[in-house]
């Protein structure tokens, strides 16, 4: 499907919204003698540990050129200091001098200053959802590595909580894009989801039942659920991790917590039904010690699929 109009419109209607919010198109930035670019580059530097030029070029994707006569600019000033590099003479580390931390330390505060007041003009709600919209933009259009450099940039840890309000319609709203995506399943999938989503709310049994969601920042990335199949029998449903979550060991934790929760209410096994094509749940699954026991299958979202049926013995 070709790229629309509208939709090339609405991006760079936001990018001179959010350009003008920022006040990147004042001579200089944040009140301060630096322009934009300096004073990313001077984040750069003070955030980085020892980096070279050659990895600030990489990681802002700048003209080598600009970047050269700035960091000359700098060590003019006094701002930084190099050393070279004792694996290769070509190579210099970068640091701020102790001039460089007296220039960068009221613009890192009038940032967080500026980014505390557009946020104080929200509600909670409303400054969740700013946060899970950056989170997301940051995300399509950054990529895996976007996502997995988030932390270092000082994004919390993930966490686990119950449901709130909003966040069962999430988990299938989410299955169903996700899957529909990387899959191709169709629309009765995200019955089949609604449908176990619904038993569980209506059904559910507080102590022996339980939902966790993670996130960061506000933000949902991953979610499971243990039902009661029988007085004996625990059932995992709907594993789900975001792709910008994937790769860091939430899945194994989620599927921890499931195992941790059984065991402590005294199921004798858990029993779960995944498919074969979804190779990463089933390695989780594999490692935490399920048991493949029968397959079947089925032509049911528009694929042909192989479901499977996990157990493990408490």
């Amino acid at each position: 499907m070709g790229i629309g109009d509208r939709d090339i419109a609405a991006v760079r209607g936001f990018n001179r919204f959010y350009t003008r919010e920022l006040g990147v198109l004042r001579k200089t930035y944040l009140d301060s003698p630096y322009s934009l670019g300096e004073a990313r580059l001077l984040y750069e530097i003070a955030q980085r540990r020892s980096p070279t030029a050659s990895d600030i070029a990489r990681a802002l994707d700048l003209d080598a050129g600009y970047l050269s006569r700035t960091l000359r600019n700098f060590e003019k000033r006094g701002l930084i200091r190099r050393e070279v590099s004792a694996h290769d003479g070509r190579q210099s580390h970068l640091a701020l001098s102790a001039s460089g931390h007296r220039a960068f330390a009221p613009l890192d505060r009038r940032s967080q200053r500026d980014a505390s007041r557009a946020l104080a003009k929200l509600t909670p709600t409303d400054r969740a959802r700013l946060v899970a919209a950056m989170h997301t933009i940051e995300t399509l259009l950054g990529g895996e590595a976007a996502a997995k450099g988030a932390t270092a940039a000082g994004r919390s840890e993930p966490r686990l909580r119950a449901p709130l309000p909003g966040d069962f319609g999430w988990i299938v709203k989410r299955h169903a894009e996700i899957y529909g995506q990387e899959y191709g399943w169709v629309a009765p999938f995200e019955g089949v989801c609604a449908q176990i989503v619904a038993d569980f709310i209506n059904k559910y049994d507080r102590k022996r039942e339980r939902c966790w969601i993670a996130e960061i920042d506000g933000v949902n990335i991953g979610s499971v659920m243990l039902v009661k199949d029988s007085a004996k029998v625990a059932r995992i449903r709907l594993l789900l991790l975001e792709p910008s979550a994937r790769g860091a060991g939430l899945g194994a934790r989620l599927v921890d917590e499931c195992i941790g929760f059984a065991r402590r209410t005294r199921y004798q096994r858990i029993t779960l039904w995944t498919h074969s094509v979804l190779s990463a749940a089933r390695h989780i699954y594999q490692k935490a010690g399920f048991k493949l026991v029968r397959t079947e299958r089925h032509n049911s979202w528009g694929r042909p699929v192989v479901s499977e049926h996990w157990d493990l013995e408490l």
